[in-house]
């Protein structure tokens, strides 16, 4: 499984249902995309505050890496992809990760991305 994870600096000016929509657009992806599993987003609660402006996110979970490179080449993707950017400061940031939930002896491996 890969766990493709991004953080948003939404600009101040930008209002929570315009986000949460957003993020509604992104969920609907799944059903135009064959292998995409979870879907989860939100904005941060972390009592440790260190999101350095990074407010929002949400992470996507693939069953492959093959999938993960349909998604971001897919046309939803990429017109979502633009709304998030013209109303982010500064873009986005991505982390993509191989995940072995049941073999801990097996390295993760990683990618990362900037959007």
């Amino acid at each position: 499984m890969i766990r493709h994870i991004v953080l948003i600096k939404f600009q101040p000016d930008v209002a929570e249902e315009l986000i949460e929509s957003l993020f509604q657009e992104l969920r609907s992806i799944r059903d135009q995309v064959s292998g995409i599993g979870e879907i989860v987003s939100g904005r941060s609660e972390s009592p440790e505050q260190i999101e350095r402006g990074y407010m929002h996110g949400f992470t996507v979970d693939f069953e492959s890496w093959e999938a993960l490179e349909a998604y971001q080449t897919h046309p939803d993707h990429k017109a979502l992809g633009a709304k998030l950017v013209a109303n982010a400061i500064g873009g986005s940031t991505a982390f993509s990760s191989s995940i072995f939930p049941s073999r801990p002896d097996r390295p993760p491996s990683f990618r990362s991305v900037s959007c």
